[in-house]
């Protein structure tokens, strides 16, 4: 009897402990459940954002460090080029693959997640006459944009520039390249939804493909910057001169000043000399001003750049001089959009039927002052003559489109 005693009692013993082990392990069981669902949870959180971020934005993301290595600490060397929104380094990603690495110069608006998306928006916008956004850094503080590398550089080097290029810039070149900046332009003026107005259409802008196709670079960048900050770059020498007066003088955008731009830009192309060239006797100076002085004394072939060979068309020429006095017109509205220049210009609509006046120059309006560092300064004249741009006038050329204070 005491042994069954005790062995009631040891089973007793037994049956207890083995109850709270199983308690135990019941409570272990579902706290490791717990923290691998946890886990789970948070690892398809994390996986589906990565994924999230790679479908939604579809723009590849550099490392500071890779872009520092790639253009070797973005060494003066590598500098080839700067503008309104940054400088531009050569770079050789470990690929071996060259690229042009801009880094903005101002401190982007946006969080990371913002400029992304607004970058995605650009990477979307594909045509034959912009140039292909290939990736960005968005680390830190650092915003930086990767494009493709063109070896021919901008027009602004070769065309405008040195020429030691070897490039041959031939008359069939020239018209190429005009009608393919315009086409450029005219994609992002009418083309896509909401429009793009550039705001800094230049020769520097203008790259140049292997086969010398036109490439605009730039656009869409004016939404990356802060309210307060500004992309008119005053130190080059010359940038002054393709901004419409509106522009430059009250802050005044619309397509019309990306069109008074270019207007100047075709100027260039058809002359081979910049828009502003201090060097010159006063006079000939600025190009547009020379150009219309010519134009009024019927002497508009003296503009023709004389280096051209056998293969130019002094006619054509002369209507793309022509052209251009049309885009730099003093009253917006008579400034023509950009898909009638187009048609202009291959001839398929005539300029006959529209008068050219006098076009609008900013040393009408402002004392231009260019040092001999070739900055360049605007300070606005308080003359009486001043005048007002009108943006109401009735649109002749397409009554569709109104001008517009916002862009992107």
């Amino acid at each position: 009897m005491g042994n069954y005693g005790c062995s009631d009692g040891l089973l007793t013993f037994v049956l207890q402990n083995l109850l709270s082990i199983s308690c135990f392990s019941v409570v272990c069981g579902h706290l490791c459940n717990l923290v691998k669902m946890d886990c789970c949870f948070m690892f398809r959180k994390t996986s589906q954002a990565i994924e999230g971020d790679a479908g939604e934005h579809r723009v590849k993301i550099f490392s500071y460090n890779e872009l520092r290595k790639a253009t070797h600490d973005f060494s003066g060397a590598n500098k080839i080029g700067e503008g309104g929104f940054g400088s531009v380094f050569r770079g050789i990603l470990r690929d071996g693959t060259p690229v042009a690495v801009k880094v903005l110069s101002a401190t982007s608006r946006q969080g990371v997640r913002e400029f992304l998306t607004e970058l995605t928006a650009i990477s979307d916008i594909k045509h034959e006459n912009l140039v292909t956004l290939v990736g960005c850094c968005a680390e830190g503080s650092h915003r930086i944009l990767v494009y493709n590398y063109l070896e021919n550089n901008s027009i602004s080097q070769t065309l405008l520039g040195t020429r030691c290029s070897g490039i041959q810039f031939d008359w069939k070149t020239r018209v190429k390249i005009a009608v393919g900046v315009a086409r450029g332009i005219t994609f992002l003026h009418e083309e896509i939804r909401p429009p793009i107005i550039h705001r800094d259409i230049k020769a520097s802008n203008i790259l140049l493909a292997k086969d010398l196709t036109p490439k605009i670079s730039d656009f869409g960048l004016a939404r990356l910057l802060p309210p307060n900050a500004t992309h008119v770059s005053t130190r080059v020498a010359g940038t002054l001169g393709y901004l419409a007066p509106e522009y430059a003088i009250r802050g005044q955008v619309t397509k019309k000043s990306d069109i008074y731009s270019f207007g100047v830009l075709l100027l260039e192309i058809v002359s081979g000399r910049c828009n502003t060239n201090t060097r010159l006797p006063y006079e000939d100076q600025f190009l547009l001003e020379r150009t219309w002085v010519c134009y009024e004394q019927e002497r508009l072939d003296e503009i023709i750049d004389a280096d051209l060979g056998d293969d130019l068309d002094v006619d054509e020429a002369c209507r793309f001089l022509k052209i251009g006095l049309l885009c730099t017109q003093d009253a917006l509205a008579r400034r023509p959009n950009m898909s009638s220049v187009v048609k202009m210009l291959i001839g398929e609509k005539s300029l006959s039927a529209h008068k050219i006046t006098r076009p609008a120059m900013i040393t009408d309006f402002a004392d231009l002052k260019v040092s001999s560092g070739g900055q360049t300064r605007v300070q606005e004249t308080r003359s009486s003559t001043t005048r007002s741009y009108s943006t109401t006038e009735e649109e002749p050329f397409s009554s569709s489109e109104a001008p517009t204070q916002t862009s992107i």
